[in-house]
């Protein structure tokens, strides 16, 4: 029987604007041709503990758990959830776009009692209402998301960890869509467990996910520790409280595979950490204020030359995410057919959209590598086009020339 070898893998060259994954930087991709190491090679542990420190920079934070998490960035979301949350003790949930929703999705799976402050898609909670559902439903963990792509509104952080240690509870957000876009001051919040993804912001293909734990974070975790029969040693001494119940989101055991004691719970996924490690070398060496302002000069001109195309967009402009832009579908065209053609003629990808918003806004990322001056100007003339094919009546050249005005 004649073998079908199909082809080499040859992808179309497209400009990825859409709510991510997006085009990978460069150096992120010839750091990943680098060859392979044993996983506990001196010059791997020194990757590692190197990616650890990068890390710590990149969330703004001083914990020394700051580590990988093998998989894309809900292996990191699904490990900071079945880590926390013990079987039938109360998460509480901000829902307000499908990343909440998929808490709740992750919390059902691990027998967590949930309790839920549910939003209309696009708005966020304020401090009031987050402590008034810490005092209501006296959770053990609190859960939500920093920047929900959904919906492209960023959950303002500031004072929820304070609010969370005031009442006892531990935290996590998710920081997927914003991690090297915007800022994540995690120390600064006080929030215990944030996690990441490189496939966004941080301008890497997906398949690692960055996470930092706090001490006090860490040190629940870690009473609910239970070492794996084939790995567990003489003097292994296990934690006083439920067993996590993944073996592969175990952060106890992970930990311990980060730590100087190596356990060896896993094989590292090298060519992923060699990808993380640039990517964040990337950020550090452009800076974090500088690389903030690039994401929000992006935003901001994105915003005005939709606009200027007699556009409206979508949500609140005080909650903004500076790297996604959420816009109203005009009444009566088939948003569909503009992604088609911006795909087709311009091999430009714009994202589509979820649950109450699907068929009626797109959303236009401007994340990492692509958001650059003229990759927005490139997006936003070939939008132009797309749009007057489709029948809408707007100036021609008004949302360049709107975003030029913001940039200059």
């Amino acid at each position: 029987m004649a073998q079908n070898l199909f082809g080499q893998i040859d992808p179309p060259q497209r400009l990825l604007m859409g709510p991510g994954p997006v085009n990978a930087h460069p150096r992120v991709l010839r750091a990943m041709a680098a060859d392979m190491l044993g996983q506990f090679d001196p010059e791997m542990t020194a990757y590692m503990n190197e990616t650890m420190q990068l890390y710590r920079q990149v969330f703004m934070t001083e914990n020394r758990w700051t580590f990988l998490v093998d998989g894309t960035a809900r292996a990191g979301i699904e490990a900071a959830l079945v880590s926390l949350v013990e079987p039938g003790a109360k998460l509480l949930i901000v829902r307000a776009g499908r990343f909440g929703l998929l808490l709740s999705e992750i919390a059902q799976r691990i027998g967590a009692e949930i309790c839920t402050l549910d939003l209309p898609w696009g708005e966020v909670a304020t401090l009031e209402q987050i402590e008034n559902a810490l005092i209501e439903h006296k959770p053990q963990v609190f859960a939500c998301i920093h920047g929900d792509t959904s919906t492209t509104m960023a959950q303002p952080l500031a004072g929820v960890g304070e609010l969370c240690r005031k009442y006892g509870v531990l935290s996590y957000a998710d920081a997927t869509a914003t991690l090297g876009g915007m800022a994540v001051e995690t120390d600064a919040w006080g929030i215990d467990v944030v996690s990441g993804g490189l496939q966004k912001c941080m301008g890497g293909p997906p398949g690692s996910a960055p996470i930092t734990i706090s001490d006090r974070a860490a040190e629940h975790i870690m009473a609910r520790k239970h070492v794996e029969a084939g790995i567990r040693g003489a003097d292994t001494l296990d934690g006083n409280r439920s067993r996590i119940a993944s073996n592969y989101f175990d952060l106890a055991m992970v930990m311990d595979y980060w730590s100087e004691k190596r356990l060896n719970h896993h094989t590292e996924a090298t060519t992923m950490l060699y990808g993380a490690r640039e990517a964040a070398r990337i950020m550090l060496e452009e800076g974090l204020e500088a690389r903030f302002a690039r994401h929000s000069a992006a935003s901001t001109a994105m915003v005005a030359g939709a606009r200027a195309l007699e556009l409206k967009v979508f949500g609140n402009d005080t909650y903004r995410m500076t790297n996604v832009t959420g816009i109203w579908i005009p009444e009566g065209m088939n948003g569909e057919n503009v992604r088609m053609r911006m795909r087709d003629d311009f091999g430009i990808e714009i994202g589509t959209a979820f649950g109450p918003l699907a068929g009626k806004i797109w959303r236009i990322g401007a994340m990492g590598y692509n958001a650059v001056k003229h990759k927005v100007l490139l997006t936003l003339a070939a939008l132009e086009v797309c749009l007057a094919a489709e029948g809408h009546k707007a100036q021609r050249g008004a949302g360049v020339d709107a975003a030029l005005a913001e940039y200059s």
